[in-house]
């Protein structure tokens, strides 16, 4: 027998699958399911958007499902792990993750998948406690207030400028012209504000004569110390 026969005999034997058996099937399966729910109901409580996206959350658990499964047939033979490589290599996903939360709850479920399949469930149910735990004392952790938009639409003359910049520094321990826009003797103004009662504030500015409008808005971006 040549070196080559040799060395393929190896390669072979330190890259056989194993048999996988039904009951090992079965038994990983449904850990991993009781994994993708939890999952499915931690994104559901720790997620802050307007528009929560249920079909994501679903995805999130179907992917860790789908994950273990590609990873027990990959156990089972090399041949079938080579061609599901070259089968996955041809798909392109082109839906762009915009919240960094969800592609970390996305590479979670994946994770889970890999170590469901491999056999690593201790692992995997042990780094789903502490991601938890981690995601809850972060949530924890107190910012600073985000700033508020007031937007003014009024009658443009210097007197109701100075009248409406009194209102606001009344209300307001910080605030900074962001846009002014004068048009046909109206005048649009927009505040970027930090303040206790926007009630008040938008209440004392639209009381100034004048000013046709008075409306607050906030916003839930990043905040900038």
């Amino acid at each position: 027998m040549s070196f080559s026969d040799l060395f393929s005999e190896f390669f072979m034997q330190g890259f056989s699958g194993r048999d996988v058996g039904t009951k090992e099937i079965i038994i990983t399966l449904i850990i991993t399911c009781v994994l993708s729910l939890y999952i499915f109901f931690v994104y559901r409580a720790v997620t802050r958007k307007t528009f929560y996206s249920k079909n994501f959350n679903i995805s999130l658990a179907c992917v860790a499902i789908i994950t273990t499964a590609i990873i027990l047939t990959i156990q089972s033979s090399l041949v079938v792990s080579l061609g599901m490589v070259g089968a996955l290599s041809i798909v392109r996903f082109r839906t762009a993750v915009k919240e960094p939360m969800d592609l970390a709850f996305l590479f979670w479920a994946i994770s889970i998948g890999i170590m469901c399949g491999a056999g690593m469930t201790e692992i995997a149910v042990l780094s789903s406690l502490v991601i938890t735990i981690m995601i809850v004392l972060l949530e924890l952790i107190p910012i600073a207030r985000c700033p508020m938009i007031l937007v003014v639409n009024a009658d443009f003359s210097e007197e109701i400028d100075n009248r409406i910049e009194e209102a606001v520094k009344k209300n307001c321990k910080f605030f900074r012209v962001k846009s002014r826009n004068i048009s046909n003797g109206r005048e649009d103004l927009v505040y970027e504000v930090r303040c206790k009662d926007e009630k008040a504030l938008a209440r004392d500015v639209a009381a100034v004569e004048g000013v046709t409008s008075s409306s607050v808005l906030r916003h839930d971006g990043e905040v900038t110390l």
